[in-house]
């Protein structure tokens, strides 16, 4: 099932946008000494000059995840870490909460304001998808395994009576309630295979190239990023040309693609040339080596670096800076210094094909030019929103202090990783 999706137009709910003079609090001192004490990146360093150093990082909110509480909170805590992008759903009220938890997060602290970027795609896409299911269809006795696999708690099932008419003057028969919370779920597809009765559907989209191209032109959004498989030109053109002047608004473009083999480089350079005549700015090749697994384990990060251990050392491929994603976690900067390619300007092979390449730390052409965190970067921080909401209900993260502290403490381990942020 496919559909085709148009940007919300619902705005950020108004208890969320008004923001009290944080400067004057004391009982954020505690996260604003921290902040300093490790040397989050100021007003003089760019998302650009990260990119060329090789230190770039970029939070994925999800292109489908549309929470807006969890992802203003998560924006916040992250622009305190000193990410240099914030990668969101194309819909309003999504953008609205991501701009909304860096601007509380600059109250906090005077750091510099990472770009914003909507995600967007030419075909059916696995970024791109929800599950579904009508819970009353499950038997009462059900395991439920859905619910334990959902890295994102989007899943929730409780019992009730039916809503189907009773007619003899019995009781309504019991069922299961709930389901799919819709605006949590990212379409990470762990639900679909483990249900013993097989009645998780996918419904994937695509999301409206007009009402795409309107959005980046309000304020509020610095980049844009196209998901495509890279098997279909056609695809890619028709979105390009659709979006039309509104990426003269953007400071960058970025496409994200799987390892499609033998055919990635020259898919890679079909595509430039489709953007190159009407490219404004710099762009960005998103390597999706894993999607959605980075929560997983060690492991997860294997096939991200694999990516970017192939591409790095191709000379044809077309111009465009490259970032990590898919399967990305604590253990992918490990791995690319392993492979030398973590903050490096050139490769060097010996006789059996092995890169030597000696670390050149701040260099202004990285081979790599970061690194994009997605669903453990949600994981980490999400264990601290969840703990206090459970307390408090829906709340600002920044009300809590201790609460921002201990999550911008895992922000932190994460961001500073590629940072090379003092210890803590």
């Amino acid at each position: 099932m496919s559909l085709r999706f148009s940007c919300n137009s619902t705005s950020f709910p108004q208890q969320h946008q008004v923001r009290g003079n944080l400067k004057s609090s004391k009982n954020l001192d505690k996260v604003r000494n921290l902040v300093k004490t490790v040397g989050v990146p100021s007003l003089t360093s760019s998302p650009l000059e990260s990119l060329r150093r090789g230190n770039w990082v970029k939070l994925i909110c999800g292109a489908s995840f549309e929470d807006v509480v969890d992802i203003r909170n998560l924006s916040l805590v992250y622009t305190l870490a000193g990410v240099d992008c914030i990668d969101c759903a194309a819909d309003l009220a999504v953008v609205s909460a991501v701009n909304d938890g860096i601007e509380s997060a600059r109250d906090i602290v005077g750091l510099r304001r990472p770009w914003v970027m909507i995600s967007v795609n030419d075909d059916e896409d696995l970024h791109f998808r929800k599950a579904e299911f009508d819970p009353e269809d499950c038997p009462l006795d059900c395991s439920r395994p859905c619910e334990i696999v959902c890295p994102a708690s989007a899943i929730s099932l409780n019992e009730g009576n039916s809503t189907l008419e009773v007619s003899d003057g019995t009781n309504a028969s019991r069922v299961l309630k709930g389901g799919v919370i819709t605006e949590r779920c990212y379409g990470c597809g762990r639900c679909f295979p483990v249900c013993p009765y097989d009645n998780i559907r996918v419904v994937t989209y695509i999301r409206d190239t007009t009402a795409t191209a309107d959005l980046i032109k309000r304020n509020g959004i610095d980049a844009v990023e196209i998901h495509t498989s890279g098997r279909q030109s056609a695809f890619f053109e028709e979105l390009w040309d659709g979006l039309g002047d509104s990426i003269s608004h953007l400071r960058l473009i970025a496409v994200s693609l799987p390892n499609v083999g033998d055919s990635t480089i020259s898919s890679m350079n079909t595509m430039y040339s489709i953007m190159e005549p009407n490219l404004p700015c710099f762009n960005l090749w998103q390597l999706d080596g894993r999607p959605m697994s980075g929560d997983i384990g060690r492991g997860a990060t294997r096939e991200s670096i694999a990516f970017a251990v192939r591409l790095a050392a191709v000379k044809d491929r077309p111009p465009g800076f490259l970032q990590l994603a898919g399967g990305t976690n604590a253990h992918t900067v490990d791995g690319l210094k392993k492979m030398g390619l973590f903050q490096t300007t050139s490769i060097t092979k010996n006789s059996k094909d092995e890169i030597l390449t000696a670390s050149l730390p701040n260099s202004l052409h990285a081979l790599i030019g970061g690194i994009a965190y997605g669903g453990y970067a949600r994981k980490i921080v999400g264990r601290v929103l969840s703990s206090m909401q459970s307390q408090y209900g829906v709340a600002l993260i920044e009300d809590y202090p201790e609460h921002l502290l201990e999550a911008l403490r895992e922000a932190l381990a994460l961001v500073g990783t590629v940072k090379s942020y003092d210890p803590f």
